[in-house]
């Protein structure tokens, strides 16, 4: 998304305060260099082919999820680091119990000790916004999950966002457009919990009605499909590797690897750090950070942001049980009440 100008008229509409908000929280940065490419340069079919359509140009593809199937697809290599990324479109309307997944895995070469980094796009019913989710495993720890929940500023049914997972050898990035919303930074104490080993790039929807919307209380409507997503724009940078070669030489991607550290989406600016700080404060509603009764020790990943983690409780929920909205709203009236009180005390003094 570009650099947007931003002006006020005399009367505020609801779209234009949506407009003014959007502007005010400054997420504009410029579109990120990236080579894209055609379906059949770096993907293949996962399962659902019938479900898997692909535009006559080849640049671009729809996955559906109907009463029979979901659908997805691969790269067609693995990768030792890399920048993935797409444009996607997700259903509208009612999308309960449906999830559209972009991720790296390795899950097929390495059952027992896979590392995996995930965007989760969670449906919902009618009227109600799809909200997603990231998270990190390395090394088979599942039961380590890092996930953070987020809802996002647009509506991802309307129009094409992309989305982007960076990783290197030093840290892992996620990207909505081209705002960092997510960084994890390696450490030596996270040992084998970082997703070390070779990946591939997976794009899926299918049916998670026993967990995606309010915990499988609302299941997927077949009434309402076919569910489409769609996806363009692909991008696959790093260094690709055989598949059959599980471990590569540490020196065969190094030259790689510098390369894409150089990139402009590997560099985190003041201006895009501010921008997710921006993010994370109105948009994040869970974190594994601040979720004290499942992680009682820090994770050691974990950069704990003061002013961050006293918007959640233990559990890494927010305060209140609500958005960063509805608790901008009770700040708002516990300021006019303070007002109101200040007002009151000064007129009896006057008096």
């Amino acid at each position: 998304m570009g650099l947007l100008s931003c002006s006020i008229s005399e009367t505020i509409t609801p779209s234009l305060l949506f407009f003014f908000l959007f502007c005010f929280i400054g997420f504009g940065t410029a579109t990120f260099n990236v080579t894209t490419l055609a379906f059949d340069e770096g993907y293949n079919p996962l399962f659902g082919d019938g479900n898997l359509v692909r535009s006559p140009d080849g640049h671009s593809v729809r996955l559906l999820l109907d009463v029979y199937t979901g659908s997805g697809f691969i790269s067609s290599r693995m990768y030792q680091h890399g920048f993935f990324s797409a444009k996607i479109k997700l259903p509208s309307d009612y999308t309960a119990g449906i999830v559209v997944a972009f991720y790296t895995s390795n899950g097929d070469v390495f059952e027992k000790n896979h590392d995996e980094l995930d965007i989760e796009f969670l449906g919902n019913i009618e009227g109600k916004p799809w909200r997603f989710q990231t998270n990190v495993y390395g090394n088979g720890s599942t039961n380590r999950g890092r996930e953070e929940r987020y809802n996002l500023w647009f509506d991802p049914s309307k129009e094409f966002h992309r989305y982007s997972i960076l990783w290197t050898a030093k840290n892992i990035i996620f990207y909505v457009d081209e705002v960092p919303i997510r960084e994890v930074v390696r450490n030596d104490a996270m040992g084998g919990d970082y997703p070390s080993k070779p990946m591939s790039l997976y794009a899926t929807i299918w049916d998670a009605s026993s967990w995606a919307t309010n915990g499988g209380k609302y299941k997927v409507n077949y009434e309402y499909a076919p569910f489409t997503s769609e996806f363009k724009d692909l991008v696959l940078d790093g260094c690709a590797i055989d598949p059959i070669q599980k471990f590569p030489n540490s020196t065969a991607c190094s030259e790689t690897d510098t390369w894409l550290e150089s990139r402009d989406y590997a560099i985190i600016t003041p201006k895009s750090r501010s921008a997710m700080r921006r993010f994370r404060q109105r948009y994040m509603y869970y974190s594994y950070c601040y979720d004290n009764v499942r992680y009682p020790i820090t994770p050691p990943e974990c950069a704990v942001d003061s002013n961050e983690k006293q918007r959640f409780r233990n559990t890494g929920r927010l305060r209140f049980g609500g958005s960063h909205r509805k608790q901008a709203r009770m700040e708002r009236a516990r300021r006019k009440r303070r007002s109101r009180a200040a007002s009151v005390s000064d007129d009896q003094t006057d008096m």
